[in-house]
């Protein structure tokens, strides 16, 4: 595992206690999980991810992510409906953790109050949770 401070934390996305993120692209939000996640969970192998169409509840889980280590699941950081499911992860799991907020990115989600985003932590404020 590396030092925090060898992670990358970018400041224009909005992160949840459960480590997942949240980006605004117009009026989708572009979901995956943050440096930190991926560098806790090890080498990932394999992620599960929701059809298009499905619609979660805040906090409600949405898949899980395999690695060497454990599988977790996937919490959804606002309520919404998925509009887009990046089916490239289904070959090359291996993006989660080399490229965690580009390619390595999950589910697009129609926000059911796109107001939610402003409750998810700032860069700061996640920071301060990583650490403890």
């Amino acid at each position: 595992m590396k030092e925090i401070d060898a992670l990358k934390f970018p400041g224009d996305v909005r992160y949840s206690q459960d480590h997942e993120w949240a980006r605004k692209d117009g009026e989708v939000f572009t979901v995956g999980i943050s440096d930190f996640a991926q560098d806790q969970l090890g080498d990932v192998v394999f992620v599960e991810l929701p059809e298009t169409g499905g619609t979660f509840d805040k906090g409600q889980a949405f898949g899980t992510v395999e690695s060497v280590k454990a599988v977790s699941e996937l919490f959804m950081p606002v309520a919404g409906e998925v509009v887009a499911v990046n089916s490239g992860l289904e070959d090359g799991p291996e993006r989660v953790n080399n490229d965690p907020y580009g390619e390595g990115w999950m589910v697009k989600i129609r926000p059911d109050n796109p107001g939610d985003f402003e409750g998810l932590m700032d860069r700061e404020a996640y920071l301060a949770h990583v650490k403890g």
